[in-house]
């Protein structure tokens, strides 16, 4: 009997450690997660090329991240709204030729870059002869590849792509095309009225007054503006903000920010319009009467000038109606007690 139990226990041992073995001791597939940080330089080259000439630029691309293989190719852009940003295409577009002068290293060709190691890449751009006059938009994209070891079979896969923006003007005589155009230019007041036709920005004394400037480029060739906002006052106060040079891509519109930044907390003035929309400058301060506002903007040397003009009211509002709630309770509490 006493046999027989000491079996039973020895099997059950043995039971165990086997499902033990088959739960814990089995060979499994690794899952890794890849750290990948990437950075790229220089990230924006303007370049002005005549046909049939090239220019090199010296990328160098820098891996932060786990050893990772990285692959580099060129896409054309477009802009995507008045803001500055671009919308990526799936094809290439434009007679602009691209190469790398890298002994071992071509565009859409994969390589390999350890931790903390950089790369440079001799990008080659060239305009051949008969390419037409106009600008050119192109991204140097350099985005991350799968990456397996024979150990490794699967393994979970994080992408990164890291991109630098390439504006071409090709032109055979090195001249552009300016036309520029204020297409808004405007204030956004907490009450805007209509007399005898005529619309009146009003403003409460104390509000932050947001400014909006938005400058179409209706030529052929990107263009950078250059100038200042003034605000003339009705006691001969005046005060100038300088406009930040910003590119307009050509045939597209954008809103031009002024210094100090036009980024606002929006936690303080969340109820005012400048938090509806972008905007290019906010005014603060304390406001009274009539105030008038232009902008001039050129864009280089014997450029066409162009301006636009706006105006508003500022009225102490609030202190107003508070006056009008003193009063009216003072004159309550003075019947009452006369009675």
């Amino acid at each position: 009997m006493k046999n027989h139990n000491l079996k039973l226990k020895i099997i059950k041992i043995f039971i165990f450690f086997l499902i033990f073995a088959l739960l814990f001791l089995y060979p499994t597939k690794k899952i890794l997660a890849q750290s990948v940080s990437l950075s790229l330089s220089p990230p924006l080259i303007e370049a002005v090329i005549k046909p049939n000439k090239s220019i090199l630029i010296a990328y160098t691309i820098f891996n932060y991240g786990d050893p990772v293989i990285l692959n580099a190719k060129i896409l054309s852009f477009e802009p995507k709204n008045n803001l500055g940003q671009i919308k990526i295409k799936e094809n290439f577009e434009g007679p602009i030729r691209f190469s790398l002068d890298n002994n071992n290293l071509k565009l859409n060709q994969s390589f390999f870059l350890k931790t903390n190691e950089n790369q440079q890449l001799l990008l080659r751009i060239r305009v051949p002869e008969g390419a037409k006059e106009g600008d050119y938009y192109y991204t140097l994209i350099v985005e991350s590849q799968p990456f397996t070891t024979q150990s490794d079979k699967s393994a979970s896969f994080t992408k990164a792509s890291i991109g630098a923006n390439i504006l071409i003007t090709v032109t055979k005589t090195g001249k552009i095309e300016i036309k520029p155009k204020v297409v808004i230019f405007e204030v956004l007041p907490r009450f805007r009225l209509s007399v005898f036709g005529k619309k009146i920005n009003l403003f409460d004394s104390t509000d932050p007054i947001p400014i909006v400037l938005i400058i179409e480029n209706q030529g052929k060739n990107l263009i950078k503006p250059e100038g200042e906002i003034i605000l003339k006052g009705n006691f001969g106060e005046k005060a100038k903000f300088a406009l930040i040079p910003q590119n307009i891509l050509s045939e597209s519109q954008r809103l031009i920010q002024a210094s100090p930044s036009a980024e606002i907390d929006c936690d303080n003035f969340s109820k005012s319009k400048a938090c509806k929309r972008p905007i290019s400058l906010l005014i603060s301060g304390f406001f009274l009467g009539f105030y008038q506002l232009s902008t001039a903007v050129v864009f280089g040397e014997n450029s066409p000038q162009v301006s636009a003009n706006t105006s508003f009211f500022a009225f102490p509002i609030k202190i107003f109606i508070g006056l009008i709630l003193i009063l009216i309770i003072s004159i309550f509490i003075i019947k009452k007690f006369n009675k």
